[in-house]
């Protein structure tokens, strides 16, 4: 009977055109055309479809494509037409049943899709219409992600860009598309305008975009908190030496900090009594003997106005015999 029949199509789906082949169930050709992409062309298909088979119902009509989605799909479903997906690897093993030559051929490749729907149905899979909202889910999903990746090769020419006559911009953030560092380069394309840039102008930007600081490279990061953390003590309860010193000073700042004012050198040794050299001190040694064990000898140098460990005695090095002349 003719309501028993099963027709079998094979499309080659293109952006610009579509080729269409139909076979019966015994995989004679009944027909082959090509439609362009439109709603004009996917109407023409259908009734191509409908006309070519003389099928009763479009259910009759059993189509093979390499695409589960997209609107050449869904109008084939909306139309009643029986729909399945293969995937396009799977497709490359069916063709090699019709020839060896790699060479692309859309007209064969509709003819493979047919033939191995009628023969090898297991291996494709059908498709059902989708819930609306799965499918508006869908589409804004599949948006977003072409949106991202848009997003990031502009990102990445904007790097590009910016090494090539602003790097000091790129130590600032490693998202080039953060919001707030598109405004603050909006606002400072050049290094000449970043120059004039107010600091005020540069608040209301991060303070617009909530950020509470500029962010920094990850090597700023870095010394930034090794030089926060606070000096420990050692057993005497004295500082440690200074691990961060000042390349450009003589001396670190521990080291300045215990080196005597010019001024109370001066009046220091204006109120104090030179001592006859040789003479014990109190603590049984002689002057000399106590002057090497000073610390100062290791920043102040031989010439120290006035011993840092006891202001009252001064060095040995300064003090003047009264029998010299």
């Amino acid at each position: 009977m003719n309501d028993q029949r099963q027709w079998y199509a094979g499309i080659d789906w293109g952006s610009q055109s579509h080729c269409v082949f139909l076979t019966d169930g015994e995989g004679r050709k009944i027909g082959e055309r090509n439609f362009a992409h439109g709603g004009e062309g996917l109407a023409e298909m259908a009734a191509f479809l409908m006309a070519a088979s003389d099928a009763a119902e479009p259910g009759r009509i059993h189509v093979a494509i390499e695409i589960p989605h997209g609107p050449l799909v869904e109008a084939l479903i909306e139309r009643g037409f029986s729909v399945h997906a293969i995937n396009p690897k799977q497709m490359d093993r069916f063709r090699d049943r019709f020839t060896m030559a790699g060479a692309k051929d859309d007209s064969r490749d509709a003819e493979v899709m047919a033939s191995s729907l009628r023969t090898d149905p297991r291996c494709f899979r059908g498709l059902v219409p989708a819930d609306p909202v799965v499918a508006e889910l869908r589409e804004f999903s599949r948006i977003a992600e072409e949106l991202g990746v848009e997003r990031n090769r502009l990102a990445n020419r904007l790097r590009e860009q910016l090494w090539r006559y602003f790097p000091a911009l790129l130590e600032l953030e490693d998202d080039m598309s953060a919001e707030w560092l598109l405004e603050l380069w909006e606002a400072a394309p050049t290094p000449q305008k970043a120059s004039r840039l107010r600091e005020a102008a540069v608040a209301a930007i991060l303070k617009r975009c909530r950020i509470r600081q500029p962010h920094r490279s990850r090597g700023a990061r870095g010394v930034e908190k090794a030089a926060a953390q606070p000096r420990r003590r050692n057993r005497r309860g004295g500082q440690r030496p200074c691990r961060f010193p000042d390349p450009a000073a003589s001396a670190c700042s521990i080291a300045r900090s215990r080196t005597p004012s010019a001024a109370s050198a001066r009046s220091s040794l204006a109120s104090r009594r030179p001592r006859i050299p040789g003479r014990p001190s109190r603590g049984g040694r002689s002057s000399m003997t106590r002057r090497s064990s000073h610390p100062c000898r290791e920043w102040e140098g031989p010439s120290s106005p006035c011993c840092s460990q006891r202001r009252q005695t001064p060095c040995g090095a300064e003090i003047t015999p009264p029998y010299a002349a």
